[in-house]
Parts: C-alpha cells; sequence; structure tokens
C-alpha cells in the first residue's frame, strides 16, 4: 500500500474522522470499504473512492474491504470481478483477506428482511414494476399506498418464503418496506426491498431466485463488516435516510456515511452504461481503449498509478460537484514520467534524407543522452549513416516565417550529430510529393562544432531503423462536456471522429525493437509513449499517453509568478 504520512486532517472527511477520534467513538477505531458493483470496469472516478478509502484506513491505522455489491446477477460478470481486483491491485493497495461479497450475506439479509415484515415494517406487493413507479408520486405529490398494503403480517411472512422458494413467476412480486408514502424524500416511499428474478449469479448460480435491491444490501454489508465510515458519492446522500431507517428499525450496527463529490473529467463520459454502451456499439475497441477513462484503458496508453494517486490527491475532496480539466490529469503524467522515462528517438511521419557527400557503407555510433532529468541514466549509441529519417513536418519546401527547421538551402544541426544542408529535392513523378531531400553535411568532428543554427532535429539511421506502428489518441469527444446535449439527441454525435490515429512504417531507434508491453519513454520532441500489449518482438507498437505541451503546467507558472 502506499505510504501516507499522518498529518493534520487535510479535507472535511478526514477532519470528522479525527474528530470522532477524540471522542472515542468507534472505539477509536476507522474500518473503510470500497463497494463496487461488479457490472463494468473500474474509470478514474472509481480510483478517487479507491485512493480515498484505502488511503484513509492506511491514514489512521485502520483496515479497509473490498466488497463487492453483486445483487444484480443481470448485469454481473466474472470478467469485471476479476478486472475490479486487477486494477485496485495495480493502483497499489491490497485488501489482504477482507474481500467479501453482497451474496455473502443474502441469508441474513433475508433473515431481517423477515424481521421487518413480523414487525409490520415490510409488506408483500403485487403490482407490477410500472405500477409501481406511477403511485410513487412527485417532488410536490405524495405517493399512493398500495392496495396490498394492508395484508397482514402473517400473509406477507408466507408470501415472501414462497418469492424465496420460486412458487412465482418474475416481476409478480415484490418486498417493500412499510414506510411513508407520503415522505418528502422519495426514498422512504415504500422502497422495493426484494425482487424475483430468475438469473445466474456469477457466485451462487441458481440457488436464487430473488435478489435484495442495492439499497437494501449496501448498508446492511456495511454493518456487517462493521464498517465505521461509510464513504459515499453525492448521489447517495438523499439515500442516507432509507439506510438510516434500515439499521434503526433492525437494531444493529450504524455506520456514518459521509458523501462527497464524485469526480467528473472534461472531455469524457464517467456512467459506465454510457462506457458500457460505447464498447458494445463498437465505438471503442473494448473496455481497455486508451481513449477510455476506465483504469485498465488508462494503463494501456501510460498512465501509471503514481500519477493516478497524485492526481486524485491534488483534486481534492468537495461537497459540490464540479468537473476537473482533463488537462490536469495530462500534467500529473507528464509530472511522473519527466524524470524516470528514458529519452528515444522515434520518427512518426518519416522523410528520407541522403547526405551526399558523407561515405556510402560507414556508420558512426553518436553517444546520447538517456535523460537530462537523471545522469544516472547514462548514455547510449545511436548509429548514424549516409541515408536517415527525419519528420516529414520538419521541412517546407516554401517555409513560412519564422520556420526554422529544414528548406532548401538551409542548415539544421541533427541531434547529436552533425549539421547539414538541404541541396535539392526528389519527387514523386506522379504525384509530386517530396519523397526524399539531397543533402550535405559539415565534417568537423562533433566535439570541434562550435557555429550555431536555429534548429535541432531528432533522426533515425535508414539503415537501423526499426519499423513500428504508432497509435495517436485526443479526446474521445469534442465537447468539454459531452453529455450536455438537448433532451431527445443523441449523446454519441460529440465523439470525436479524430480521437484516433494510426501511424505505419513509423522508424524508431534501434533500441526499441524489443520494447515490451508496458515500456515507457519518451520520444524527443513527440512526447510520452507506452509499448502497447499488440506490441511483438521486432515489431513494437506505441501508444501516444501524452503530449509535451502542457498548458496546465504553464498555467500553474503564470500564477505562481503572480500573473
Amino acid at each position: 500500500m502506499p505510504e501516507i504520512n499522518p498529518t493534520e486532517p487535510s479535507n472535511f472527511i478526514e477532519q470528522i474522522i479525527t474528530e470522532d477520534i477524540k471522542q472515542g467513538k468507534n472505539q477509536g477505531k476507522v474500518h473503510t470499504r470500497f463497494p463496487p458493483e461488479p457490472n463494468g470496469y473500474l474509470h478514474i472516478g472509481h480510483a478517487k473512492s479507491i485512493c480515498l478509502n484505502f488511503g484513509l484506513a492506511q491514514k489512521f491505522g485502520g483496515k479497509c474491504n473490498l466488497r463487492f455489491d453483486d445483487t444484480n446477477p443481470v448485469k454481473e460478470e466474472q470478467e469485471y470481478i476479476d478486472a475490479i481486483m486487477r486494477d485496485v491491485r495495480w493502483l497499489g493497495f491490497d485488501w489482504e483477506d477482507r474481500l467479501f461479497h453482497a451474496s455473502d450475506y443474502f441469508e441474513q439479509l433475508c433473515a431481517w428482511a423477515e424481521k421487518l415484515i413480523q414487525d409490520g415494517k415490510a409488506y408483500v406487493c403485487d403490482l407490477s414494476a410500472e405500477d409501481v413507479r406511477l403511485t410513487r408520486g412527485t417532488l410536490t405529490q405524495p405517493g399512493k399506498e398500495s392496495p396490498f398494503r394492508i395484508r397482514s403480517v402473517e400473509e406477507n411472512l408466507d408470501l415472501f418464503r414462497r418469492m424465496k422458494a420460486g412458487e412465482f413467476p418474475d416481476g409478480s412480486h415484490t418486498l417493500r418496506a412499510k414506510i411513508d408514502m407520503a415522505a418528502p424524500n422519495l426514498n422512504l416511499r415504500d422502497p422495493v426491498l426484494y425482487r424475483i428474478l430468475r438469473a445466474t449469479h456469477p457466485r451462487t448460480g441458481d440457488q436464487w431466485c430473488i435478489y435484495p435491491m442495492y439499497d437494501w444490501a449496501h448498508g446492511q454489508s456495511d454493518s456487517i463488516e462493521g464498517i465505521t465510515h461509510s464513504i459515499c458519492t453525492l448521489e447517495f446522500e438523499d439515500h442516507r435516510p432509507l439506510y438510516d431507517w434500515f439499521v434503526e428499525q433492525l437494531g444493529i450496527h450504524h455506520p456514518q456515511q459521509i458523501e462527497f463529490a464524485r469526480l467528473n473529467l472534461s472531455y469524457t463520459v464517467m456512467s459506465k452504461r454510457k462506457l458500457l454502451q460505447l464498447v458494445r456499439d463498437g465505438r471503442v475497441s473494448g473496455w481497455d481503449d486508451p481513449r477510455m477513462p476506465t483504469l485498465s484503458g488508462l494503463r494501456r496508453r501510460g498512465y501509471t498509478p503514481e500519477a493516478i494517486r497524485n492526481f486524485t490527491e491534488r483534486i481534492g475532496l468537495a461537497k459540490r460537484a464540479s468537473v476537473v480539466d482533463v488537462a490536469f490529469l495530462e500534467h500529473c503524467l507528464r509530472e511522473d514520467q519527466n524524470q524516470p522515462a528514458p529519452r528515444r528517438m522515434a520518427v512518426l511521419r518519416p522523410l528520407k534524407v541522403v547526405i551526399e557527400n558523407y561515405p556510402e557503407g560507414q556508420v558512426e555510433q553518436m553517444e546520447a543522452i538517456n535523460n537530462p532529468e537523471d545522469p544516472s541514466a547514462g548514455m547510449r549509441l545511436l548509429p548514424f549513416s549516409r541515408e536517415l529519417y527525419i519528420e516529414r513536418d520538419d521541412f517546407r519546401e516554401e517555409p513560412p516565417p519564422k520556420f526554422f527547421r529544414l528548406a532548401v538551402g538551409r542548415e539544421v544541426r541533427l541531434r547529436y550529430g552533425y549539421i547539414i544542408k538541404c541541396e535539392r529535392v526528389i519527387k514523386d513523378a506522379t504525384t509530386g510529393e517530396v519523397i526524399e531531400l539531397r543533402c550535405t553535411y559539415d565534417p568537423t568532428p562533433l566535439a570541434q562544432i562550435t557555429r550555431k543554427v536555429k534548429s535541432t532535429l531528432h533522426w533515425v539511421s535508414a539503415q537501423a531503423a526499426v519499423n513500428a506502428e504508432v497509435r495517436l489518441y485526443d479526446h474521445l469527444f469534442t465537447q468539454e462536456d459531452p453529455e450536455d446535449v438537448p433532451e431527445g439527441e443523441d449523446w454519441t454525435a460529440g465523439l470525436n471522429p479524430n480521437s484516433l490515429e494510426i501511424l505505419t512504417g513509423c522508424k524508431l531507434e534501434p533500441i526499441l525493437a524489443e520494447a515490451e508491453s508496458g515500456y515507457h519513454c519518451q520520444f524527443e520532441r513527440q512526447g510520452y509513449f507506452c509499448a502497447d500489449l499488440d506490441s511483438k518482438p521486432g515489431r513494437p507498437v506505441f501508444n501516444r499517453s501524452v503530449g509535451l505541451k502542457d498548458e496546465w503546467g504553464r498555467l500553474e507558472k503564470k500564477q505562481g509568478a503572480g500573473g
């Protein structure tokens, strides 16, 4: 588990817990949990909750459980369970022997449901789901009581046990709490506790044909596990009175629920339902598509757990919903990668250069710095030969003002190499496209070069170049808030058609030929990149994690200077 130094409270939740400890509440214990529903992959918003819950437990010397709230087998899959555990571990957290499931408590939840029935606090209702919705009322009008609300305890207990035994078809009966159909809080208007649902559960198989609703299972699961501080996002604030009612009626341990604002990130969506739609509709390649905000997608793109943990800590906690600029997440990755990432040469859109006065067949080994931020990283050798590749964008036939890179008659310095001058161009006879530059070089030994030129270009030797595929990713959506669309319009219309550009025939320096999946580096002048899962020995595939341009970092520096 990542180290978190015990300090003064840094947010309102830590202040609450600190005060609870001072007062001796829960015997000074702190026990939190991360309770995902296994109906999709975790995303960056879940990372905030993971870091918060496990971080609080570590800071206050407590414990944190991982619990799957697996109450809806229709949407749950083992694939999601495995992915969630993999992502939590990747972030650097360990639940030790505290892996739990709401399904572990199905028998206890049923027993508690029977207690509510026996106490006259729950009843079996025959209304359809649609009729329950129609009789629920509105924020300004009370609901209408179910005609089955007056059933006797004996009849309700018999019907519920027969529901559990599988005597009734799906959807024909529900068990509802008997609270108050006129309550201002709609969650207290006789909520459904159980529904009949014949579906195979990932853990219990076909053992059950009734399943608890999330609101019924969630709070009681917290109670069973002895959770002291139940940390939830703001959408559960209106559910808290219901959770309180349940534990008070049952007379069981009462966890303290504290809500915080969920993470919303610009240019993406956080709804698992919508993310699943993107996957099922083929708008992305899968849950781990590097354009997705899922942890598996971010990992594949090249994000590190350190960068994500730093991001979640620095955005802080609030009680009011807001949107975090994705530029700040990118900034955190640049900060994380600046020192450890080795520098490498990669030409993504190659243009061939032939140095006509360089000896044919000669190869020199140029010393190159592995990382200017880390002297201990040492040096490497780059082969230099008569034929090279440079970036196509580093040449202009008709250079615009302030373009200081290569053009006919101009000189540039090659990084770690010689000064070259473009003498003429070779064009495709059919298209007129420039396909080759003919240059000359200044043979002055490298150590003796003193004259300055206005531009330095990266390059790769044609003879030693490694062919690669490089995938350039951009925001998944073109608008800052993808869900801000007029009612009735398709939210997917805002998908960015240019969110992925695949470049083939890229030229990399030889050291990258055997790059394994997950290898991080900086392509000089290009950005930070990560070898993809599709990489194979001799045929690397790289994803651009983030470019070098850092608007957020520049803004921070400007603000720090009083600008």
